[in-house]
């Protein structure tokens, strides 16, 4: 017998990234996430669910180049692709999100425009080494073996005006933040890994917008630059509940915080050190949890 307890519990998977078809960890996500909120159901908890695509970016420019389609028509069929693979894995969401939604768009260029005209978004310009499918700049430094840390793959020496977002601003607050709310990043190994890697040596400038391409939301004032992806894709847990910079409505404002973002152990740093200042930024609390799994590893 199911006790209604009338508590809400918000919990999200990653959005699928749509360059290819969804892999089996893409699943393994949807299934794990799943399975808690069924559990949450079952305890009583008013639960949202919610899961999606990411739609926007160089490399989805690339591959519907390749196959001669447009971005559009190229993600239409790869997020078709993965929403039935949900259905078919009985994915329990309530909203499934695509970043091309209108709705979405929409509410990135507002967010863009509100931290730009409050300081903590500038123009300048960007020299570095670029991973395309990582879609991640890096300083010389940061390279291993002259590679991309994160994925092993070549990068090329690139160069173009962009918007940055000044991290820097709040990286104390962020530090206090995780050292006074030891749950908020779990595993403790991951934890430690943002603590030590990243935070305390001194976060950089962020770039939040990208002149080389167009497959993107357009920054409504500039329209030649498209808001870089980490700022578009990571924005879904706050646009799809109901979020607006002019006034959410009450679906957002019984949802946030999240309860837990459910990710993927190689996108931890995204989700730990700039959602959170970005949600400084706008001046919203902090999801409570982030969690990043494992991967399933096959042949080793």
């Amino acid at each position: 017998l199911v006790t209604w307890n009338n508590k809400k519990f918000y919990i999200s998977t990653a959005i699928a990234y749509t360059s290819k078809k969804p892999h089996i960890g893409n699943v393994y996500e949807a299934v794990l996430t799943d399975a808690i909120a069924r559990y949450k159901r079952l305890r009583g908890f008013d639960v949202f669910f919610l899961t999606g695509t990411d739609e926007h970016g160089q490399k989805i420019q690339q591959e519907a180049e390749a196959s001669g389609i447009t971005p559009q028509q190229y993600v239409d069929n790869v997020a078709g692709q993965i929403k039935e693979i949900w259905d078919l894995f009985n994915i329990s969401y309530n909203k499934f999100i695509r970043t091309t939604d209108e709705e979405h768009v929409k509410c990135v260029q507002k967010i863009f425009t509100k931290l730009y005209e409050q300081g903590d978004i500038y123009k300048g310009s960007y020299e570095g080494n670029y991973c395309t499918p990582c879609e991640s700049f890096w300083t010389e430094s940061q390279l291993v073996d002259g590679k991309c840390p994160d994925c092993g793959r070549e990068v090329k020496p690139a160069q173009e005006e962009a918007y940055f977002f000044k991290m820097s601003k709040y990286a104390d607050r962020l530090i206090e933040h995780i050292n006074t709310h030891p749950d908020f990043i779990q595993p403790v190994s991951r934890k430690n890994e943002m603590m030590n890697n990243f935070l305390l040596p001194g976060l950089q400038d962020l770039c939040v917008s990208r002149t080389s391409f167009t497959w993107g939301v357009q920054v409504d004032f500039d329209p030649k630059h498209v808001v870089y992806v980490w700022l578009d894709a990571l924005t879904n847990y706050i646009t799809k509940i109901g979020y607006d910079p002019d006034g959410s409505n009450e679906l957002f404002k019984k949802n946030w915080p999240a309860d837990l973002h459910l990710i993927g152990k190689d996108i931890v740093r995204f989700h730990t050190i700039y959602w959170p200042i970005f949600l400084m930024a706008l001046d919203l609390p902090l999801p409570k949890q982030v969690f990043g799994h494992p991967w399933l590893l096959q042949g080793g």
